[in-house]
Parts: structure tokens; sequence; C-alpha cells
């Protein structure tokens, strides 16, 4: 019958490793633990105080300072990897674990499973071919020397990466190894993990390459297997239920993911929330029992688009509403207010909010200060608001509790536009025409940086006309667009000539478009 020794990875929380470890120990298998020499010596003191009498737990012998995407993982990995096969001599199988995964399997159907067939469990793609990585650096990882992270000093790591190109520094991959790449959470079989370890000692030139390689953990393991096992005998797969937000997040499991998770085909999940005492204690009484009528249903990778994208909030297992909903809402109207001169929308806006009645918004997808109600965490940046554009929109509907409302927009975002009047919801444009004349040309290169109070008067010559055609170039954008709900005022129309066209953008009478029309110093700067 499979014995598993587990291999413990972890840096806080002692209380929920002591837990932890019991847990997984009460079933007749074993635990080696490595605690990240960056926390605390009082909390590893506390975890071996409470641990140090189960003769089923051990310790590595040396604890590494680890490091996101360095191979100080790999190091701790190897330590406690030793450190078990030496206390363990009757584990049949060694199972990578972090202090956020949890068993959702019973242990006696886990053992079950390891003895249906003899085989390694670790996903282990092709590095350059599969596809496995998404974006980011690849060749790179492994033709250059990394020793700085790119996480504590991303300008230095870019730096020495890009001296290594310019100077042709590349070097060479191991002959005899063909790189692959995987998931780090693996579980091995004894006679694989000795094979690992004895030729870690035979190929020292190996282990200095992977040594400076660039997250190490998601290649050294993967293709020392790849190597040293036949293929027959592995499983490219790994045993630990996890999944990756579009943002590249883990998701994260909450109290209410319990069944979810019970009918996944793995053995363990990664990661359940430290708030969610609930869920760990169901799965941690699950782990206890005998069990083993799972109907494994395998549908959690196709739920991943309706999971939650950046965290969580609240307690309901639900997909945020913008993975679910592609409109604002037929019934609802959007009126965009496009205008090159910010001041002129926000006073056109103002007196069409008095006077029709309709909430608006000024420059949200344009401005980082302009007020927007809290949205969750949506309306905090820029960049969220117009990465979720419709999501917000929605949640400003929502929020208000009414089916009108008007917004401001650069006419340099036309592909926000092209997204808004795409949709089934009744959208439409206004665009504001003015005149630009040289002040105000020069005074919108000082607002953006073009230019200086010191900058030449010859440089501003030059700059003039290349700003005119920027503006003149993001109206005809507009244009060809094709919108067809696209209305028009002009500062060179007279005032009926503009209240006719607000009339119809609007949908009011005359003399209120009139009103608007003639809104006191509209085209003044």
């Amino acid at each position: 019958m499979a014995k598993i020794a587990f291999i413990l990875l972890c840096h806080k929380d002692p209380e929920a490793i002591v837990l932890q470890a019991r847990r997984l120990t009460a079933a007749g298998d074993c635990i080696s633990i490595h605690f990240d020499a960056r926390s605390g010596a009082a909390a590893y003191a506390q975890i071996r105080q409470a641990l140090d009498d189960n003769p089923n737990v051990t310790f590595a012998a040396k604890r590494i300072k680890c490091g996101w995407g360095e191979w100080s993982l790999v190091q701790a990995t190897l330590n406690a990897v030793e450190a078990a096969f030496k206390a363990f001599p009757d584990a049949s199988h060694f199972y990578m674990l972090s202090g956020d995964c949890n068993a959702i399997k019973s242990a006696a159907y886990a053992h079950d499973f390891l003895d249906r067939q003899d085989k390694d469990y670790i996903e282990s793609f092709d590095f350059f071919t599969s596809g496995w990585i998404k974006t980011g650096m690849r060749k790179e990882r492994l033709v250059y020397r990394h020793y700085i992270n790119e996480r504590k000093n991303k300008a230095l790591f870019y730096w020495m990466m890009d001296v290594q190109r310019r100077f042709g520094l590349e070097r060479a991959i191991p002959d005899d190894l063909e790189i692959m790449i995987g998931s780090q959470w693996w579980c091995l079989r004894r006679e694989t993990i000795e094979k690992v370890m004895a030729f870690c000692r035979k190929r020292p030139d190996v282990t200095r390459f992977f040594r400076t390689t660039w997250i190490p953990d998601e290649t050294f393991f993967q293709t020392l297997v790849r190597h040293l096992v036949p293929e027959r005998e592995i499983e490219t797969r790994t045993l630990t239920f996890l999944m990756f937000t579009d943002y590249g997040m883990p998701v994260t499991f909450y109290n209410d993911h319990y069944d979810l998770l019970l009918s996944q085909d793995f053995l363990f999940a990664r990661k359940i929330s430290p708030e969610s005492t609930e869920l760990k204690e169901r799965l941690g009484e699950l782990w206890a029992s005998e069990r083993q009528d799972f109907v494994v249903s395998g549908e959690g990778k196709k739920l991943h688009e309706f999971l939650t994208g950046r965290g969580r909030i609240g307690r309901r297992f639900a997909p945020r509403f913008w993975e679910s909903e592609s409109t604002l809402g037929q019934e609802r109207e959007l009126l965009m207010v496009v205008c090159k001169k910010w001041h002129v929308a926000k006073r056109l806006l103002a007196t069409a909010m008095r006077v029709t009645r309709t909430r608006g918004l000024e420059y949200m997808f344009d401005e980082g200060n302009c007020h927007v109600p809290h949205l969750g965490g949506l309306e905090r940046t820029l960049e969220k608001r117009n990465r979720h554009r419709k999501a917000v929109m929605r949640l400003l509907f929502d929020y208000y509790g009414e089916d009108r409302l008007m917004i401001c927009l650069d006419p340099n975002n036309v592909d926000l536009m092209r997204d808004f009047m795409s949709d089934r919801s009744n959208n439409r444009i206004l665009e504001i025409q003015c005149r630009f004349d040289d002040a105000y040309l020069i005074g919108h290169a000082h607002r953006v940086g073009l230019a200086h109070e010191d900058t030449p008067p010859e440089v501003i010559e030059q700059l003039l006309p290349t700003l005119r055609y920027e503006f003149d170039y993001e109206t005809v954008r507009i244009r060809e667009a094709g919108f067809d709900k696209h209305f028009r005022i002009a500062e060179s129309r007279s005032v009926d000539e503009n209240a006719a066209v607000l009339a119809e953008y609007f949908n009011i009478d005359m003399d209120t478009a009139r009103e608007i029309a003639e809104t006191p110093y509209l085209f003044d700067d």
C-alpha cells in the first residue's frame, strides 16, 4: 500500500502548518517540512516544538531563504526531499505541497489511487513548443544567467539580461537534456526521487545550469524526470487541482467550494483561503475518513471563466458578472459626449444634467482623478476602468438605478466608442467640434509634457502643425468608424443649428435643447 512523504514548503502561519502536518500524518503518511529562512526564528521554533515528538514528521536539515523565481525554491525542495528520503525509508511516494494546499479526497482514496498505477505524476511539456508559457520571457529564462530577482530589482534584472543580449553572451543548454516545463506540484515515486538525487550528485554541471535560470521550479524536476524515467511511466499531469485567472494569479477557493473541489479528479487543491476555516475543517475530516464514493465530474477547469478574476468579494460562488454579461442591457442608454477640449464637454455636461435630469460622469475613462463611486475596486485606476469598460458602466447603471447615463470621452478613445457602440444597448455619440488656435495648442503641449516654458520658439513652431494634424486625425477616425447614432455640434455653428442636433441627440424639445446650446461660455478657453 502506498505511503506518502509530503514535501511541504511553507513560510507563514505556524499554527496552520502544525494542524496540516498532524492531519496528514494521522492517516499513516509522513511529512518533511521546509520553513523559509526569511521567516522568523520564533515561528520556526513554535513548529518544531509542536511536531518534534511526531515520528512521522521531519525537517529539512538546512533552511533556505526563498525567493519567487529563484533557484532557492528548488534547493529548499531538494533539502526537504533528502530529509524525507532518509527519515522515511518505507515512503513509496513523495508529494509536493504548499501551506495553501488541502486534501480534497480521503487518504484511503489517495492511497488506492497511487497503488492502481505505478507512475510518476508531473507536468513535463516541451519548453519551446508546448505553449505552456503564455506571456513573458521564454528562451531568455534559460540562455541568459539570472543572478538578480526580477521582483526585487526589476531594472537591474532586465539591464543584466540586456547586457548579455548585446554582447552575445547566450549560453548553451546541456546537449543531452530536453528542457521541459510544468507545474511545480508533483508526486514522484521513491525510485524516481532516488534517480534524481543520484543525477544531481553525478552531474553538477546541470545543477549549475539551472541555478542561474529563471523560475527553475517549473523546469528542474520536470526536465530531470523526463530524462531519467521512461515515458510510459510518467503521467503528464499534476494531482493538485489549481487554476489561474486571466491575470496569472492563482484562483482562491472558499467555504462554498467544497462540493466543487470534491468532484475534481485530483487528490489535493491549491489554494485554499486562509480565512476559510470551515472549508479546511471539512477537508481535514474528509482526509481522515475512509470515504471512497467520490463522483468525479472534472468540470472545474471548464468553470474557470466563471470564477473570480482577482481575488474574491463576498462569500458566494458565482462569476464576476463581466465574465457572464456581454451587454450593458438592451433597455439602457449611454450618451457619450466627445470633445478634445475637456472644459467644453464638462460645461455642456453640467447643463445637460440639470435640464434633462440625466446623471453624468466626466472623463472617467481618460482622467485618473475623475470621481467614480465605489464599484468593488474596478474604479480605482484608469487601467482597470478601461480594461473592464462594460463592467464599469453596467455597475454604474446598477449603482444609480437608472437606465440613462452620460459620460465624457476624449476623441482619441475611438476603441472604447467602438466597443460601446457595438453593444446591444441604445448608445449615442455627441461630438463637439472646437476651433484650435495656436495659443490652445501650445497650452495643450505644455499640459501633456510635449513642451515646457523654456522650449525654444522654433521647436514650438515645428510642433504646432503636428498637433493640429493629430486633432484633425482623431475626428477623421471617429467619422471613419461609421457609427450610426453619431451627432455633431460645432463652435462654428449657430445656437439654433446646435440646438436642433441636441434635441435629436437627447430626444428633448427645442426649448430645452436651446438651453443646453446656450450654456454660458460654452466654447471659451
